[in-house]
């Protein structure tokens, strides 16, 4: 269980949310069944909380995989995404023969402005004996982890991969009083000298370029849960440095290594440098016998600077007819009809959590000009001011391509009561609601329909920001069709329950009763109970015979519950492969508790 602050763990009390991404490889996390079931239908914990503390400083999750008790989580400051592309993970089973996922490794690799980058976090087996074990599994995950693309490539195929996790390798030839006195005076390179990893190090050909800080903090394993003591069970556990992180280059040619020292007019550099700013553990962490260990790198050459798409926006919108959006595409660009432009309150936490979004592609728009212009209908802005963000989903990358700077929405009405104008016709009527919207705390301004308005209905109380626990998943727990007729008996439901409540404090025979008791049938059957079911996203919603890739498809059915750990619940699904992601709408969002606070009233 995560402890309840994670700060010092995150480097957030010295880095003040500089840094441009995190890393973040799990092993033991609670896997038992009761907390699996748990886990699928909801956020895992520490998925949770690291998005929680992270968020508000500009980060965003890029990717998460999850085998078992292994989690492997990615993160990116929000205007790096862009930059990030190529996103696929992999998993690989080693315990009980490879059946098992208590062991084994979990990798997410990308390319990053431009450089491809591999992030191998891995759990292998225990005991000091164990030590040919161990390099057999690693080889074993390297030769089956293979990612898709032009040519099948493998995790030493990147440019940059760091290696990390629960290893497992100890130290050897010293009995556990040499170690402790040793630990106790701070001569660690003395233990270092005996650690198996870097023993096998020149003799082990997979090991082959992997590079490591000095190990100048004290043995990570094994500890009294609870404390800074080591293991005082009946086992005694000799002290070993089991939880390490490694990083390795690619190597290059000798030819090539000259071209990457070259530097482009742009300012741009071929080649990679990476650097290990320090290497610690964290003793204060005491929720389990292991002590995380956290590194830090920098310098990081940029080879594309250029975003796929670039958005242009203004820096307010105060009105309907100012939600507009341009967006430019480069020529190399490959755009899909799927490919939707989402509006994000600064904070959020990934790629689903919206506020509203629009499709990319609009009818009648000329699908070869390289530039576009979309207006956000009122529907898909948010009911409550702030500061926001755009950000271009490409469906075929699976990924956020082009995000703006943040921008202001300004939203100067507080409640919209949509109403047909043949019931508000009279003047009587309507005196009697204004009068009884300032008797209920309720804004006074009623907005008419239009006459091209007229008849048609939107529900304003809808907001699609996922601003609580739940996580982008890539599982569905539920059928969409039968959630979404659930949920709509259970609005028609709670509106006449809270009607009933509303109107049941007027007094008998007061005008402001009997108006409302009059008026409460007629005036509120013409307010929608939910939004139309066929949000755009829902393949299953086209009409038969229609291109599966036509943006003018319905509105996607919305659950409410959607996992984004777990591609690992089924056997060979992986978040490379080549599935259609669609806008999910969350459950109530911040924005819409924002509005209820203002409307108090209500």
């Amino acid at each position: 269980t995560p402890p309840d602050d994670i700060t010092t763990l995150l480097g957030l009390n010295v880095g003040d949310g500089n840094t441009d991404m995190y890393i973040i490889g799990l092993q033991e996390v609670n896997s038992m069944i009761n907390k699996r079931l748990k886990d699928v239908l909801f956020t895992d914990q520490w998925s949770e909380v690291c998005m929680e503390r992270l968020s508000p400083f500009g980060y965003v999750l890029v990717t998460s995989e999850r085998m078992q008790g292994l989690i492997l989580l990615v993160f990116a400051k929000y205007f790096h995404l862009p930059f990030i592309r190529g996103v696929q993970t992999e998993t690989t089973r080693t315990g009980l023969g490879g059946y098992w996922g208590n062991k084994g490794g979990i990798s997410a690799r990308m390319t990053v402005f431009g450089h491809s980058v591999c992030f191998l976090n891995c759990h292998l087996p225990a005991h000091i004996e164990n030590h040919e074990d161990r390099m057999y599994d690693f080889e074993s995950i390297l030769q089956q982890q293979q990612f898709e693309g032009p040519a099948a490539t493998g995790v030493l195929d990147h440019d940059l991969v760091f290696w990390f996790g629960d290893l497992n390798f100890r130290i050897e030839k010293m009995d556990i009083q040499a170690v402790k006195s040793a630990i106790e005076n701070n001569k660690y390179s003395m233990l270092w000298e005996k650690d198996q990893l870097n023993m096998t190090k020149d003799s082990e050909t997979v090991l082959e370029g992997f590079q490591e800080g000095p190990l100048k903090f004290p043995p990570t394993y094994k500890f009294d849960v609870g404390t800074n003591t080591y293991d005082t069970s009946g086992k005694k556990r000799t002290p070993a440095w089991t939880d390490r992180i490694l990083w390795r280059l690619r190597v290059t040619a000798p030819a090539a290594q000259k071209v990457a020292k070259r530097v482009s007019a742009s300012g741009l550099t071929n080649g990679i440098k990476v650097t290990q700013h320090f290497y610690r553990s964290h003793m204060e962490y005491l929720v389990s016998d292991h002590k995380p260990t956290y590194a830090q790198f920098f310098q990081f050459p940029y080879r594309v600077d250029i975003p796929l798409v670039t958005l242009i926006v203004e820096d307010e919108w105060k009105d309907y007819e100012e939600a507009k959006v341009i967006f430019k595409l480069m020529p190399n660009y490959s755009r899909s009809a799927w490919d939707w432009i989402g509006l994000y309150k600064v904070g959020f936490k990934h790629h689903k959590d919206y506020v509203g979004y629009m499709w990319a592609r609009q009818e009648g728009a000329n699908i070869y000009s390289q530039e576009h212009e979309l207006t956000f209908t009122e529907e898909e802005l948010p009911k409550f001011s702030g500061d926001f963000i755009l950000g271009y989903y490409s469906n075929n990358m699976s990924t956020i391509v082009g995000v703006t700077e943040p921008f202001q929405v300004i939203i100067t009405h507080c409640f919209y009561l949509w109403a047909n104008k043949k019931l508000l016709s009279s003047s009587s009527q309507f005196t009697g609601i204004l009068q009884l919207s300032q008797h209920f705390s309720i804004h006074p301004q009623i907005q008419l329909p239009t006459e091209a308005e007229s008849g048609s209905s939107s529900d304003s109380s809808d907001v699609s920001s996922e601003n609580d626990s739940t996580v982008v998943m890539k599982l569905m727990t539920r059928s969409p069709t039968l959630r979404r007729k659930h949920r709509s008996r259970s609005r028609s439901r709670r509106e006449s329950r809270s009607r009933s409540r509303s109107f049941s404090g007027s007094r008998s025979g007061s005008i402001a009763g009997n108006l409302l008791s009059s008026l409460s049938s007629n005036l509120f059957s013409n307010v929608p109970s939910s939004r139309p079911s066929s949000r755009p996203g829902s393949r299953s919603g086209s009409p038969a015979g229609s291109p599966a890739g036509s943006p003018s498809s319905s509105r996607p059915s919305t659950p409410t519950e959607l996992r984004v750990m777990e591609l690992s619940l089924t056997d060979g699904t992986a978040a490379g492969s080549k599935n259609t992601t669609r806008p999910v709408e969350g459950s109530q969002s911040q924005g819409a508790t924002d509005k209820n606070k203002e409307c108090s009233g209500m």
